[in-house]
């Protein structure tokens, strides 16, 4: 996709996420939107995918792990965007039954996802083994996985960072959200992360940082890591700054509505602030 189909994609599934929260009176859509930028580009432009032909294992394509599992909501808005499942189930979220629940599970069968994720530090942990069970298999795919920086004072998270640097596994690109924001409060007052960039690379990883907002260099960086870093020995980091709530001015900046949702007035003046560029469910 070029910059502009990739910024109406982007536009719809901000406009899915607050529905899918405000509709099911629950979820998360803070980091959902502070994240969207990356998952589109991802799987809109730089991923090697076809969805129709999904399987659990991903053999020969690129695979995707959400670590920080209760974004849900932009998963699964951008897996129905895609083509994975009918864009009119998105209506089901968080409802009794539904496939689309809290956090991604792969109990309900639903195609994109391979893992239940959302327990922190557990998803970059089944990333990093996918990607080593590739190398063994001789598959030249690339393995993504999105965490949040709040996610990042996991002690699991470096356990596998460690283990990815020990592997040499270069087909395996991290992701951080890098927002600034978490549940209790900024990361900064909360667990101060210091210089991710310095601390990932003396774990042995390639470090860039790109504007998460940014679709086009989003979508450039992720391109040139996966066709220039990736192979170089060394597994990727790309730490993406964004803005919590990115889209709707009162939601932004601002850890508020990280597991909160908007009220009926907040929702209209929301989505007034988010263009309908696809189509709504």
């Amino acid at each position: 996709m070029n910059t502009s189909e990739l910024q109406s994609v982007a536009k719809q599934v901000r406009r899915d996420i607050i529905r899918m929260t405000s509709g099911a009176k629950s979820g998360h859509p803070g980091g959902s939107l502070s994240s969207t930028d990356v998952v589109v580009s991802l799987f809109f432009d730089v991923m090697n995918i076809d969805p129709k032909k999904f399987t659990r294992n991903g053999k020969g394509e690129d695979v995707f792990y959400l670590s920080n599992g209760h974004i849900s909501p932009l998963l699964y808005s951008v897996l129905a965007r895609r083509g994975y499942f009918e864009i009119s189930e998105l209506a089901s979220f968080r409802q009794l039954g539904s496939r689309l629940q809290g956090h991604p599970s792969p109990s309900y069968n639903l195609p994109g996802v391979r893992v239940a994720t959302g327990s922190l530090g557990q998803g970059i942990s089944v990333a990093a083994g996918h990607a080593a069970a590739k190398k063994i298999d001789g598959d030249d795919s690339i393995v993504f996985v999105l965490t949040g920086d709040g996610e990042l004072e996991e002690g699991q998270v470096w356990e596998a960072t460690g283990f990815a640097a020990a592997r040499g596994l270069d087909n395996f690109v991290a992701i951080v959200d890098w927002n600034n924001q978490q549940i209790d409060g900024t990361c900064e007052d909360v667990f101060a992360l210091g210089d991710l960039k310095a601390k990932f690379e003396a774990f042995g990883w390639s470090a860039v940082e790109v504007d998460g907002h940014d679709i086009e260099a989003v979508a450039t960086t992720l391109k040139k890591v996966k066709g220039e870093l990736c192979g170089c020995g060394k597994p990727v980091v790309v730490l993406a700054k964004t803005v919590m709530g990115k889209g709707v001015d009162f939601m932004e900046g601002t850890n508020a509505y990280h597991g909160k949702i908007t009220n009926e007035e907040q929702t209209e003046k929301a989505l007034s602030q988010l263009e309908q560029t696809l189509g709504d469910y």
